[in-house]
């Protein structure tokens, strides 16, 4: 199945609302705002297909106009099921000046025979904050399927006024490549990476409390780094796909938070 799905979000008096959108089935969008004077919008992404399948070929387009917030949920975790050839998804999110796109989708579960790729083209401007992450597991664990897929890959690129600074691709093919040796999943069963770009101070200000939060956490195993001054990428091994996805979720709230309190400071 071919499907396209199209959002456009504009500003008005400090309120971002949904100016423009476009899908085909399976695809649907819903508005969830519940405090429709707070600012940021909150969408969620609703499918009606019980999952991605053979032949697949989803096409996003994101635009996200200027000084407006914007939250993408999903409805539920992602099921990839059996396939000869594949399925694929193409995502393009576009940020104008002073906007904030956060997205955290539930977890992907490839079936055994699954074979999906996700390409990301994430295009931002001045000033913008950007959350983006996502959850992996082996499959469905207590089916007895683990690591039973053909292949996961996820490539993400982002670019700041046409400048590459984030290149992700994770590329998990348990058939090529042992997962369970050093420098790979070591003996963990699912994996979460989170994208964060925000304004230098506000990373600056977030790094340590991460690092804390996250060493609170119980069976994981985490690992951060600063590709540039305004960004950090996290990404956490553990054993179970909700713990993940609260972790990817507490982090953006923590971000959020401080990015808002630093610009009451400054205003």
């Amino acid at each position: 199945m071919k499907a396209n799905l199209h959002i456009q979000t504009a500003a008005r008096n400090g309120i971002t609302y949904l100016k423009e959108s476009y899908f085909t089935p399976p695809f649907k969008v819903a508005n969830i705002t519940e405090d429709k004077k707070a600012g940021p919008l909150h969408l969620m992404l609703m499918c009606s297909s019980p999952g991605v399948l053979e032949g697949d070929d989803y096409h996003v387009k994101i635009n996200i106009e200027a000084n407006c917030h914007l939250h993408l949920h999903t409805q539920s975790y992602q099921r990839l099921f059996p396939m000869k050839h594949g399925a694929r998804q193409v995502t393009e999110v576009y940020l104008q000046k002073g906007a904030t796109f956060v997205y955290i989708p539930h977890p992907a579960v490839p079936h055994k025979q699954a074979a999906f790729t996700a390409v990301n083209k994430i295009y931002l401007q001045d000033n913008n904050r950007l959350i983006w992450g996502d959850v992996l597991t082996c499959g469905r664990k207590l089916n007895g399927e683990r690591f039973d897929f053909i292949k996961y890959h996820n490539i993400t690129d982002v670019y700041i006024q046409g400048r590459l600074i984030i290149k992700e691709n994770l590329l998990v093919q348990p058939g090529v490549v042992d997962l369970h040796t050093i420098g790979q999943w070591e003996g963990f069963s699912h994996q979460a990476s989170l994208i964060i770009l925000d304004k230098p101070g506000t990373i600056s200000q977030i790094y340590e409390p991460v690092i804390t939060w996250l060493q609170q956490q119980n069976d994981i195993a985490f690992g951060i780094s600063t590709p540039t001054e305004a960004a950090i990428i996290i990404r956490i091994l553990g054993n179970k796909a909700e713990p993940l996805f609260h972790c990817l979720t507490g982090i953006a709230g923590l971000t959020i938070t401080k990015s808002n309190r630093m610009m009451d400071y400054v205003n």
